[in-house]
């Protein structure tokens, strides 16, 4: 660990240094962000999982940093020209694009109008340009003449290539030129037009400019969508004089023809070398803000999803529906085991209603079921209106359930290896009533970009997508923890410390010895070891154990201490477990050690107070307006109900059961100043809006909330 790195860290993310560096030694050591953030709280002073999980990507930046700079200094020094002040410089650096300017001077790049007229033998030439001391440039440039530069223009030309090559590395211009560019540039979009027809979805882009400061990232990354499918080009501009007036007055110190040479050297040099570098770099580094801000929303919507409630465990009946191929029908039990299959036809062109609400009214009553799952796509409203007209003899819910996903699922190799003699719609079918049960233990077998829940998944950084997706995805399910008796493999490969090898290892374990009865007995799995146990056993869950613990958040290395607690109270453990009135009498701090304190102390109270208890909550079912079945039952002024089904910064789209989501812009969210819509709504909240356009055409309906 690099003392300037946890400085630099510290001051970055405004935590104190002891924070940042015990939290990077957890992590060196091999610690996993929920296990820093929920058990070593008092190394880290209570920090949650965004702050550690930030440190951790700065303290990476950094790493990667130094790395550069030893290339860097590497390459220069092949070279012969590491000088101790330029090495000096670039080991104090910590910004890339300084280091990079440094750089510049002996990067080796393809031959410059520059490198030739070195060849050429004109530096020298250049340098008494550079000097301006009112020399005789005319008959100077007789003296460079050779077999390579034949006349005085020539040699004038080639000296400026060098000056305008000398000035385009300039570190100081550059930055001052960069921090132009972000307080004053405009970024500009134009239609190619060429591609004018194809190009309808950009046309709000087809002649468009704006601050590039007060761009914001959905707007950024449409213009940058419409620029690589080569339908836009996108350009960004300062002013130009303002610029050039600031290059002279560094370099211009004469009057004369030293001067007017060196200022047609300043133009070149910002024309064709400065300005396109520089505009490369402040879209780039626009384009890195703009990946991180729709990465950002969409890991916040994939937690909202991950972590809606659950159905639990009760026995459903799910239909993948459809119209002329049938709705595909399968029932679970309650603890999501496949009981059967059937496809029934109750739309046209077959139109089989009567037989296909007597095969689900039959399927319900003999496999007990408690609810109906249906999928959101083609043929969800009527399905969803077929159903609901069925008299069962006992109350039966019935639940949209967003599908997106469901058919990467079925052809997944997870789907092949949990149902190997099922065919894809029935995996399909499978997989929308398991969503319903346990959203969380189904989802993560999905690729999260998949899922649907963001904006423009595909045009970020899909390195950083992939990461923060996959940190979101152990977030959740290390939040909620899993019963280790009944989880897959795949939601246990989620769990901190333990990945794919770990995982398979435990199920086979608990189908070669039966349930497990401990937690202690993870130590018998092959190869989990002291440091996996360690990172693992806080996360996992046993129900009616030989340990009441165990089906708690409380990690094994305190329960010595809650038994001191319940000794202190004069009870067994189980009792003491479910005694509140007799843990409120406790005083805390009599349990403070050196390695246990009041963070922990509270955070096993409020794990005692509710054992087993899922955070989640309990899932709620949810009816739309029976009148709507399609964007053409849809209005303007209708008052409707809805679903969030997504998060953007610009808005969120919601079901309305018209098989079109509608567009809930930011400005129509509420009354007052928001910057984005998650201050507001959240994924899965049901809503009450007034329809406020509708343009069948464009497959576009337009909503305001009811304030």
């Amino acid at each position: 660990m690099v003392p300037k790195h946890v400085e630099l860290i510290a001051l970055s993310l405004g935590i104190n240094e002891s924070s940042v560096r015990n939290t990077m030694e957890l992590l060196e050591e091999g610690a996993t962000i929920p296990f820093i953030a929920r058990y070593r709280k008092e190394r880290t002073g209570s920090l949650d999982e965004v702050q550690v999980s930030d440190i951790q990507k700065q303290a990476k930046k950094l790493e990667e940093l130094e790395l550069r700079k030893e290339s860097i200094l590497a390459s220069i020094e092949e070279q012969g020209k590491l000088t101790p002040e330029l090495k000096a410089k670039i080991q104090a650096s910590y910004s890339s694009n300084e280091i990079e300017d440094l750089y510049l001077p002996f990067k080796r790049k393809r031959k410059t109008k520059a490198d030739v007229a070195r060849e050429s033998g004109l530096e020298p030439f250049a340098k008494i340009i550079m000097a301006q001391r009112g020399a005789d440039i005319q008959n100077i440039a007789k003296k460079y003449l050779n077999d390579k530069v034949v006349t005085v223009d020539e040699a004038i030309s080639g000296a400026k290539d060098i000056i305008a090559e000398w000035i385009s590395e300039d570190q100081d211009i550059r930055e001052r030129l960069r921090v132009n560019f972000r307080r004053f540039a405009t970024i500009n979009s134009k239609v190619v037009p060429k591609k004018k027809e194809e190009a309808e979805k950009y046309q709000d882009y087809f002649d468009f400019q704006e601050a590039l400061s007060k761009c914001p990232s959905h707007r950024f990354l449409a213009m940058m969508r419409g620029d690589s499918e080569s339908m836009l080009k996108i350009s960004l501009s300062i002013d130009d004089i303002r610029a050039l007036e600031m290059i002279d007055r560094k370099f211009i110190r004469s009057n004369g023809a030293e001067a007017d040479i060196i200022q047609e050297a300043i133009s070149d040099s910002y024309k064709r070398l400065i300005f396109p570098a520089i505009e490369t770099q402040i879209i780039n580094e626009y384009r890195e803000k703009a990946d991180d801000e729709a990465i950002k929303v969409f890991g916040e919507n994939l937690r909202q999803l991950l972590l809606a409630p659950p159905l639990g465990q009760k026995a459903v009946l799910a239909i993948d529906p459809g119209f002329r191929t049938g709705c595909k029908v399968v029932c679970l039990d309650s603890n999501g085991d496949f009981l059967e299959y059937q496809t029934i036809y109750p739309h046209p062109p077959q139109n089989q209603l009567s037989a296909s609400q007597d095969m689900i009214r039959q399927l319900v009553y003999k496999y007990q079921v408690k609810a109906i799952a249906i999928g959101n796509g083609t043929a969800s409203r009527e399905t969803q209106s077929m159903v609901e007209s069925i008299p069962f003899s006992e109350k039966v819910d019935v639940y949209m359930v967003n599908e997106s996903g469901a058919s990467i699922y079925s052809a997944s190799d997870i789907a092949r290896e949990e149902f190997p003699d099922k065919d894809l719609t029935i995996r399909g079918a499978i997989s929308i009533g398991r969503r319903l049960m346990d959203p969380l233990a189904e989802l993560v077998k999905i690729d999260a970009k998949s899922i649907g829940v963001g904006q423009y998944q595909h045009d970020v950084h899909q390195g950083k997508l992939k990461e923060n997706l996959d940190m979101t995805v152990v977030s959740c399910v290390n939040k909620v923890g899993v019963n280790i008796n009944t989880s897959s493999q795949h939601l246990l490969t989620y769990i901190a410390g333990l990945g794919p090898a770990l995982a398979k290892n435990i199920v086979a374990y608990r189908r070669a010895n039966g349930d497990f009865n401990a937690i202690s007995q993870l130590t018998k799995v092959p190869r989990l070891g002291d440091k996996a146990f360690e990172q693992a056993a806080g996360f996992l869950r046993i129900r009616d154990g030989a340990n009441p613990l165990d089906n708690t958040g409380v990690h094994p290395e305190s329960y010595p201490t809650v038994a001191l607690m319940a000794k202190k109270c004069g009870l067994s453990l189980d009792a003491f477990v479910l005694n509140q009135e007799a843990r409120k009498n406790l005083n805390l701090a009599d349990f403070v050690t050196d390695k246990i304190g009041l963070p922990t102390l509270t955070d096993i109270m409020k794990e005692l107070d509710k054992p087993g208890l899922d955070p989640r909550g309990e899932a709620q079912s949810f009816t739309f307006d029976e009148k709507i079945k399609s964007i053409n039952d849809v209005h303007e002024g209708m008052i409707v109900p809805g679903i969030v089904t997504n998060l953007t910064n610009f808005g969120a789209f919601v079901d309305i059961g018209a098989k079109q989501d509608a567009l809930l812009h930011i400005s129509q969210i509420t009354k007052k100043y928001i910057q984005s819509p998650a201050e507001v709504l959240s994924l899965g909240q049901e809503i009450s809006a007034k329809v406020t356009g509708v343009e069948v055409s464009r497959k576009r309906i337009n909503l305001t909330l009811l304030f």
